[in-house]
């Protein structure tokens, strides 16, 4: 099943996604079992983020090749971060590019974990249960800010740096998929999904020993490759058996 969540006459609602249109529903499906309140187009609806997190966990070097790359240590032990509600942005929307950025400003296609219930000292088998479905997050960075800052909270935290959806997918093997990054349609970069070092499980294992997770937590879990992105470029991440999440990169202050 699918789940979206849309803008109706500027009210977010979530929604049943099918081929050709999308059911309008009660309440939110993690937390309940919401009623069928009409139904919009698919291919006239405005994408939200499928899911307004409690809490934005994000994991950081997770596939052996970009560990590789950036020449760090390989994790011993899942270690988690977090992200700012406000980066969020849904399928369709733009990306902004600050002015101010310089360099390099580039997309990281990952797989995210939606949390469906409360847990606490989950074990493996816990988590496995305790995760509602699946979605797309593109982790945008700015690196010169990522370098001269002491913290992530403009680099990967401005407004829209975190496109994700576009709906949450409950019925696929995640970790069996394939991760696709396209530019214009041009393939960057293509990778095994669950070619991890630690998978969601392990993270979700390791974080309830010391934090409880919630339903509508989500969690990011890194990125094989990086691509650099310019305004006027469209940029698209394809995870085989969830979706396609597909942004435009506008300049700020510019429409394109």
């Amino acid at each position: 099943m699918r789940y979206a969540r849309v803008s109706v006459g500027g009210r977010a609602v979530w929604g049943r996604v099918g081929e050709s249109e999308i059911e309008l529903l009660s309440g939110s499906p993690i937390e309940g079992d919401p009623q069928v309140t009409g139904a919009v187009e698919r291919a006239t609806a405005l994408w939200l983020p499928p899911v307004v997190p409690p809490v934005f966990y994000a994991v950081g070097y997770n596939y052996p090749r970009h560990i590789a790359h950036a020449k760090a240590a390989t994790p011993e032990r899942p270690e988690v971060g977090y992200r700012a509600n406000n980066a969020l942005t849904g399928h369709g929307s733009p990306i902004v590019k600050p002015v101010e950025v310089q360099g390099r400003f580039e997309a990281e296609p990952e797989l995210v974990a939606v949390i469906g219930r409360t847990i606490r000292h989950a074990t493996h088998e816990e988590a496995r249960k305790a995760v509602f479905g699946w979605t797309i997050g593109n982790d945008v960075s700015a690196r010169a800010w990522q370098h001269q800052d002491r913290t992530f909270w403009r680099s990967k935290n401005s407004d829209t740096f975190k496109p994700m959806g576009p709906w949450i997918e409950t019925d696929v093997d995640a970790l069996a998929q394939t991760t696709t990054l396209r530019v214009n349609g041009s393939e960057r970069a293509r990778f095994p999904t669950g070619d991890m070092v630690h998978d969601p499980f392990d993270y979700l294992v390791e974080m309830t020993r010391h934090l409880t997770l919630h339903p509508g937590d989500v969690l990011w879990m890194g990125a094989e490759s990086t691509c650099q992105l310019e305004p006027g470029d469209t940029v698209d991440v394809e995870i085989s058996g969830i979706g396609v999440l597909s942004n435009p990169v506008h300049l700020e202050g510019n429409r394109a």
